[in-house]
């Protein structure tokens, strides 16, 4: 089916049900940033591929609203002749919408993919020019996608202590007398990392998301009730998780959310992390609702001595295999093996596959030559893979899921002779990187009040970049982690906490030129002073071709020259022969190298 048609199909379904618009969010009914094939609506019906997204169709119109990071992405994905692009935050769907619509007007959603919070603040701004948010009993495009794939089943993985730190049951305990202090009888869990975190168990549900599809209700007691897909459930699970956990058929949520109601149970909501659905259902049934946050975020996010010793690790086996990448690279440049974007890509996972414990990558590499770095978040199986040109830069946004943990690590390299403007942003970034990882703050510090420190050496010279500079990370879970996160926006933003795990990656991105990303990850830990600071785990060396020696202070130096020296001892045990050769170079004090020059 053409994407005219089945545009046409939801159109056609428009007018039969007397609906002006209807919102297809990229987001699936469990609300995670990763989305199984089966459950990737926005592309199906868009051909758009990005992350984070929504499309607006009336009966005239299709709008197709991306952030930052998507903007150059969706005009090459997505025909100009079909859809209309909005930026995402710039000009919100909802406003698109009280912009183009008119009273008495009905806009459709499907309740199952959008957040409790969504829903209320769509009301109330729909209400003032009083068009009506109707919620439809089923989607459109699940009644068209005739060859849409199966969903896998995979029986759970159970985690072992050693890599958790701490037992199921304690665990539950614990958020147990967190949700009886916060004065609810339970919680509705539906995070699917919270789960897992909670239950100590792993999937292959999402891709790149080591989770299981599925809902839960945590009582104050540390009992839990997780309604799931039973075939996915192994023989031993009761004996992993102990006692207090029930699991049932994942289509009886809805009937067991009745039960609650029948029982005017007090129940946690968290309202950006639950669907509509499930929260209309609680209502519904009479459930007292005490909104509020996830009550597992933050112990998830606080990383026990087990899982950072874990995270520390599995950094140090995974900065073996990016140093062993990129000596091939360097290796095959020089030989004037220009290959593409995606044997590079292939190339990398290759390394990291002969790693012991890895299970899969942390997300779809960004393999990225020339101005395709220039889209932050590019990728290379969206049309025909570039190759490497001389006198150019390739970034590379990569990461694994290990057993003990969670990597990601960007690295910008020169392809030949870097420019002068190369060297100068490529340093300008690694200034603000070296910033940040250097901050020591006080106790109760968000992360938004350090973001300045990553972008005061672009913002000297007016330029800035268009996403995060950090964002948390979670133990053999997801890649982008919350609450904690580091980020200019305003608003309410998570206090760090001694145990969190950060990214550190600032950028410069200039269009249809160039690329420029250094990324770390980073955890939170006490200083001496008894306020906190940052210690970088991830090890691989920077591009030191890429300093711009005029731009740099000797402090800076400083932390450049110790950093590499931890990367030479923590990875020298892992490489040998012409590998170790070319990171003793690459991890030379930067003074050495001018003088070798």
């Amino acid at each position: 089916m053409h994407l005219t048609d089945k545009i046409s199909t939801v159109r056609h379904y428009l007018a039969e049900k007397k609906i002006t618009a209807i919102l297809i969010p990229r987001a699936d009914e469990y609300l995670g940033e990763y989305v199984p094939e089966h459950n990737e609506r926005l592309a199906w019906i868009s051909g758009f591929t990005g992350s984070a997204g929504m499309l607006i169709i009336t009966m005239d119109k299709a709008v197709l609203f991306v952030d930052g990071r998507y903007t150059i992405q969706v005009q090459q994905q997505c025909s100009a002749d079909l859809f209309e692009f909005e930026h995402l935050i710039d000009n919100p769907p909802l406003r698109w919408l009280s912009d183009h619509l008119s009273a008495g007007d009905a806009v459709g959603f499907d309740s199952r993919l959008h957040n409790y919070q969504f829903y209320e603040h769509a009301h109330e701004q729909l209400a003032v020019k009083s068009i009506q948010l109707i919620e439809l009993t089923e989607n459109p495009i699940d009644l068209n996608w005739a060859d849409r794939p199966y969903a896998d089943i995979e029986v759970a993985r159970l985690l072992e202590e050693k890599f958790t730190g701490e037992n199921s049951l304690d665990k539950r305990k614990r958020i147990g007398q967190k949700i009886g202090q916060l004065g609810a009888d339970a919680a509705l869990i539906s995070q699917l990392d919270s789960i897992a975190w909670l239950l100590n168990i792993r999937g292959n549900d999402v891709p790149h998301l080591p989770v299981i599809m599925g809902s839960a209700i945590l009582y104050q007691s540390g009992e839990m009730v997780f309604c799931t897909d039973l075939r996915k459930i192994p023989d031993d699970f009761g004996d992993h998780v102990g006692p207090g956990v029930e699991t049932l058929a994942e289509d009886t949520f809805e009937e067991f959310i009745q039960i609650l109601g029948r029982e005017n149970q007090k129940v946690i909501i968290d309202g950006n992390n639950s669907n509509t659905y499930a929260v209309l259902r609680c209502i519904e049934q009479q459930c007292e609702i005490i909104a509020g946050t996830d009550p597992v975020l933050l112990p998830k996010a606080q990383k026990n001595d087990a899982e950072l010793e874990g995270m520390r690790q599995c950094h140090i086996r995974d900065g073996s295999a990016v140093s062993r990448y990129l000596h091939w690279i360097e290796t095959e440049v020089a030989a004037s093996r220009f290959h593409d974007e995606g044997f590079l890509s292939d190339r990398l996972e290759q390394f990291r596959r002969d790693l012991p414990d890895l299970v899969d990558l942390s997300f779809a590499t960004i393999s990225a030559a020339g101005s395709n770095a220039a889209m932050a978040h590019y990728s290379h199986t969206n049309g025909v893979p570039a190759k490497l040109s001389a006198n150019s830069l390739y970034l590379v946004d990569s990461g694994g899921q290990y057993l003990d943990g969670t990597t990601d690590i960007t690295r910008t390299v020169a392809i030949g002779e870097p420019t002068a403007e190369h060297r100068e942003m490529f340093t300008r970034v690694l200034k603000g990187h070296i910033a940040l990882a250097r901050a020591i703050f006080p106790r109760g510090t968000a992360g938004n009040q350090l973001d300045a420190l990553a972008r005061q050496f672009l913002w000297e010279v007016g330029l800035d970049f268009d996403h995060g500079t950090g964002h948390g990370v979670g133990c053999f879970l997801s890649v982008h982690e919350g609450p904690q996160r580091i980020a200019k926006t305003a608003g309410p933003s998570a206090a760090l906490l001694p145990g969190m795990v950060l990214s550190n990656e600032p950028g410069f991105y200039k269009e249809n030129s160039y690329g420029i990303r250094c990324e770390n990850l980073m955890t939170v830990k006490e200083h001496a002073s008894g306020m906190l600071e940052f210690e970088t785990i991830t090890f691989a060396p920077f591009d030191q071709t890429l300093i711009s020696h005029s731009l740099m202070t000797d402090t800076e130096i400083d932390w450049l020259n110790r950093y590499h020296q931890q990367v030479f001892d923590k990875l020298e045990p892992w490489l040998e022969g012409e590998a170790l050769q070319w990171l003793q170079q690459a991890t030379q004090p930067y003074s050495a190298r001018l003088s070798a020059n």
